[in-house]
């Protein structure tokens, strides 16, 4: 089995992804032959840990209001 992380390419109508070579090599793939593909998207770390939450206040208000305590210390 290969395992490799690739971003996805549009070509033309379609998507594609590049295989490295040397990965193909390890099992004596080359060009014309058949094989199977299986896709899983990578999850961000932050959104597996805290989900999609919601708060009242937005990210830029919330920085913006950290930098003001930062200043009064």
């Amino acid at each position: 089995m290969i395992e490799f992380r690739s971003k996805l390419k549009r070509w033309g109508r379609s998507f594609g992804v590049v295989v490295p070579m040397e990965e193909l090599r390890k099992f004596d793939i080359d060009e014309n032959t058949i094989v199977e593909i299986t896709i899983t998207k990578e999850e961000s770390p932050l959104r597996e840990t805290f989900g999609t939450a919601k708060f009242k206040k937005t990210t830029k208000e919330m920085l913006e209001e950290s930098d003001k305590e930062a200043w009064d210390e």
